[in-house]
Formats: C-alpha cells, structure tokens, sequence
C-alpha cells in the first residue's frame, strides 16, 4: 500500500552524516563500520531504496539549520546567514537527486496528481519510480530576514515548522516555555498570504495557541505524539489534540522511543529491553482516534534518522521499509481497510490536495 511519511530529514544525513542515500541501508551501514562520530553510526535505518521497497513513495522532506547564540550549548550556526547557507546547500542536494532521477518534487496540485498515479501504476516495479518530495523547512531560523520566505517558497518551499529545540528567532521551541517574537508572528502572516501549510511541532503550549488562533491556512503536526501516554512537553496535550482536529489537521506519529516510552535515556536505554516496538504507535492512534470518534486525523511522520538510528527506533523496526507492517499491526488492533489507507496515505493526500490547490 502507498505510504506517506510525512517528516524525515533526508537532506541533513545526505550532507551532514554524509550518507549517500542512492545506497541501500545495508550499504550505508557497512560504510560507516567503526565509526564513532555520531550515536548512530552502523545504525541508519534510511535510504531513497529502503523508500522504493516500503512502498513510501511521497515525504515531506526538511531543510533544518538553526542559529544559536553564543554561549549555547545547541549544535548550530553562528549567524542566520550561514544557516541559510546550509539550508542551501541542503536545496542543492534534493535538486541534485531530482536531476538523476532518484527524486521528484511535488509543489502543485498537478505534480501531486501525477505522482500519486505513477506510484499506484503497479504495471510499473517500484525500483523504478522516483521518491517524491513536498520541501519543509523545520525551525525557520535560517530565514535571514521575512523576504527570504518568498525567495524558499519560489524554489518549492510548502511547508514551515518556525520552532525546533530551544531558543528561535522566530519561535522558541522544545524546552522552552515563551510563545513567537515579534519576527515570527510576521512570519505566520506571511506564511498565511503565501497558502503554505504551518507544522506545530516543536512549538511550545503558548507558541501553539497562538499559532492557531493567529493562522488562519492549513495546519499540521508533522510528528507528533501523545502527552497523556508519554508525559513530556514535546508530546501533543488533549486539548491540542481537539485543537488541531477541530482545523482539520493530521498528526503524524513519530517513532523516535523516547516519544513512545516514559523516562529514555539517550545511548542508554535499549528498545527490546523496554518492549517499545512498532505496536507503541498504535496506542497514540488510538488515543487520537478516541477524541476524534474516526481515523481521519492520524498519519505518519517517523522521524527516522532524524539525528538518532536503530538503537532508538522500534526494536522490531530494521529499515524504513519495515512500516508496511503497519498493515497488518493495525488489522490486528482493529483498524479497517478504510482506516488503513487513511493513516498510509489518505489523510495526508486530502491535506496536501487541499493545500496545493492554491499553488
């Protein structure tokens, strides 16, 4: 079945991890063997094959560089204008993938149209499909000023989460308490006048609420999870949960262990030890699906790689490919077929047609 992921970071491990994602996971992991640089190292679960193989053939793909002070003790630029060089120099990565034909970017109703049909054409193997992408830019602190919005939107920009961890110039985010600045309450207006979609997550409580009483286009958390099963402010409360369903959103379920198991220590606690498999996810569906009384508000944004590999994913998780297994694991919880293809790729395609209508 067609599978969305609505969240990965596939241009920072191609250019930061320096992984070449045209390899297969198994390839990329033997290349990195006794390498200690980085957490997850050997660990990757990501790469464009991996895709083809589960079947992903849509992601919402980010840019992510964040500024941070000094004196912060964040990985990050040293000025917004280095940062949007990195993002760059990411934009230069998917276009390169699109120029050999291992991508294509989605940015209109037509590009997403088409696409989906190519993917659902099973006449056609999946090794020879390219792995679309609609382009998020995760923290919006490489923005260097509001005109650089319109600049990222001309190159295919669709979608902006303007928090990631800690401090922002436009919006504080995980770990934070404070709500927008000044430059990002501009931010969101002209967001609005560009119809682009705005990804809560990250944002703080306060940051939340006012997004949502301030934007007025489509809203989405990209991956997200469930404060009231895992309690931690990166997690959605219920009444954010109503919030984003009231608007019409979709919550895309993250698979990062430490958002589907209670008190993870990163590099210290082991996923098969504590049980967190990909069943986990199920139970924030669930809570999801309960306050919504149906499925039309669940996804998938796994975050895979997303700065951490197998020895924090699902134990029962080898490779990105192995998401399809989330057939049978919501079967068996009860999900119809109709509510499968919902999380796989229905919810995501009704925000996602709705929202490039207007481009």
């Amino acid at each position: 079945m067609l599978l969305i992921d609505a969240h990965l970071d596939l241009a920072m491990n191609a250019m930061e991890w320096n992984r070449d994602l045209k390899e297969s996971v198994s390839k990329l992991r033997e290349r990195e063997r006794g390498m200690v640089d980085k957490l997850d190292r050997e660990k990757g679960v990501v790469s464009l094959p991996d895709l083809r193989k589960g079947g992903i053939g849509l992601v919402v793909a980010t840019q992510i560089a964040r500024y941070v002070e000094k004196g912060s003790n964040l990985l990050g630029w040293h000025s917004p204008e280095q940062a949007w060089a990195q993002s760059q120099g990411q934009l230069a990565w998917y276009q390169t993938m699109v120029a050999v034909g291992e991508m294509i970017q989605i940015t209109d109703l037509e590009s997403l149209n088409n696409h989906i049909d190519l993917w659902q054409d099973v006449s056609i193997p999946p090794d020879k499909k390219p792995i679309g992408f609609i382009l998020s830019l995760e923290g919006a602190d490489s923005l260097v000023e509001l005109s650089y919005i319109e600049k990222a939107y001309n190159y295919g920009l669709r979608v902006i989460g303007p928090a990631h961890y800690g401090p922002g110039r436009y919006a504080p985010g995980t770990g934070m308490e404070e709500g927008f600045t000044s430059l990002g309450l501009a931010l969101l207006k002209e967001m609005d006048s560009l119809n682009m979609i705005l990804d809560v997550t990250h944002l703080t409580d306060k940051g939340f609420w006012q997004a949502l009483d301030m934007y007025k286009g489509m809203v989405w958390a990209s991956h997200h999870n469930c404060r009231k099963l895992v309690n931690h402010q990166r997690q959605l409360s219920d009444d954010q949960i109503k919030a984003l369903i009231e608007r019409g959103g979709v919550i895309g379920g993250a698979l990062d262990c430490w958002m589907l198991e209670e008190n993870w220590e990163r590099a210290i606690t082991d996923p098969k030890e504590r049980n967190v498999n990909l069943e986990r996810l199920v139970d924030h569906f669930d809570h999801i699906c309960q306050i919504a009384g149906n499925t039309k508000h669940i996804g998938i944004g796994s975050d895979l790689d997303g700065m951490f590999g197998k020895e924090q994913s699902p134990y029962d998780l080898e490779t990105i490919s192995d998401l399809q297994s989330y057939q049978d694991i919501l079967k068996k919880r009860g999900y119809s077929k109709e509510d499968i293809e919902n999380v796989f790729h229905g919810n995501w395609l009704r925000m996602l047609r709705a929202s490039l209508a207007y481009h």
